[in-house]
């Protein structure tokens, strides 16, 4: 039996994560070699930007902030706090040179069961968080959807067991109008036949308070979300907020495109591909991709894949402002993304 999870872009965890990937890429669109590590911190009505930014560029945090807060769905005032200093010297000395920005391990993985190349659950939980979202902002009816939601979907051996769905709504609101609404227009879409599953809809009652009004929000706080839903491993290492000379962000990313294109290309059904680093050097202290039946597929990995970080960034194009859409409804699986590109090997 397997369970994943999402959350809507209005999630105070990955209002957070938006407004890091938000900054990042606002620091790499005017200088491509910024170093770039900036977390966010939100709590009832204030928000806290810190971090390290060596960059040939300025800007105004505080703004950018701002401005996505607004576009998430979000207008109460918010008092902001900024604190960014420059990036140590003593880690910069190692990037430099190429190599790694931390030390740490990095994983990526890619099953044949769905065109998304993710396991079946991770694919429906992130559409049912979207789908929120695209009612709420494109759909006539759902005015009284709120930016902030979860979703969670579990399967047992292939047969989707049980859905979760709790979305903020505005005051008032008849519960069973929320239950038919999304269970006609959001899960029977996404889903599917609904016979034998369990729904449960605003489980808990009424959802009328959310975002940082409710609960405080943290960059990189929502790692399996971003990922393989729990369902394969994790080094640890978040991403928003992080330029590519963070292997916890390239390399993962290259571990997913290298996954990704060994199944694509047939050499397995699926592949985890696993990565680890010292801080400073260019070369993988590890460096293995085995299929889940145990089939070594790591000299494909060598022949075809380079993980020196330099290599990644230039084969990916990672210096480029692509971040902040992937900072909500996970980072694999969806287009546009270079580490998603199907390549012939």
């Amino acid at each position: 039996m397997k369970t994943v999870e999402s959350v809507t872009e209005g999630h105070p965890d990955k209002v957070c994560d938006q407004i890091a990937d938000a900054l990042l890429d606002a620091y790499l669109s005017q200088d491509p070699l910024s170093r770039v590590a900036v977390e966010v911190f939100g709590s009832h009505g204030a928000m806290m930007i810190g971090g390290e930014v060596t960059s040939g560029t300025s800007l105004e945090p505080s703004q950018v902030a701002r401005k996505v807060y607004q576009e998430i769905g979000y207008d109460d005032e918010l008092e902001i706090f900024v604190n960014i200093e420059e990036q140590s010297p003593e880690i910069a000395q190692g990037v430099d040179s190429g190599g790694a920005g931390d030390q740490g391990i990095m994983y990526g993985y890619a099953t044949a069961e769905t065109p998304e190349f993710l396991p079946r659950p991770v694919v429906l939980a992130h559409r049912l968080a979207w789908g929120l979202a695209d009612l709420r902002r494109n759909h006539q009816g759902f005015s009284w959807l709120r930016p902030d939601g979860k979703t969670q979907v579990t399967a047992d051996r292939g047969r989707i067991t049980a859905v979760v769905v709790s979305t903020q709504h505005r005051e008032g609101l008849e519960r069973e109008e929320l239950r038919r609404s999304l269970t006609e227009s959001l899960i029977g879409p996404v889903i599917g036949d609904l016979d034998g599953i369990e729904l449960h809809i605003n489980p808990a009652g009424d959802f009328v308070t959310g975002g940082f009004a409710a609960d405080t929000g943290l960059t990189g706080r929502k790692i399996m979300v971003d990922t393989y839903g729990g369902l394969l491993p994790h080094g640890g290492g978040a991403f928003s907020g992080k330029d590519p000379t963070k292997v916890d962000r390239s390399a993962a990313y290259m571990a997913r495109f290298a996954a990704k294109n060994i199944v694509a290309n047939g050499a397995a059904g699926n592949c985890l591909v696993t990565v680890a680093y010292a801080i400073g050097q260019d070369t993988p202290v590890m460096l293995q991709a085995r299929s889940g039946d145990g089939q070594d597929l790591t000299p494909f990995l060598r022949r075809h894949f380079d993980f020196r970080p330099r290599a990644i960034i230039e084969r990916l194009g990672l210096r480029r402002p692509v971040y902040r859409s992937a900072a909500a409804y996970g980072h694999f699986g969806r287009d546009g993304f270079p580490w998603e590109h199907i390549v012939l090997l």
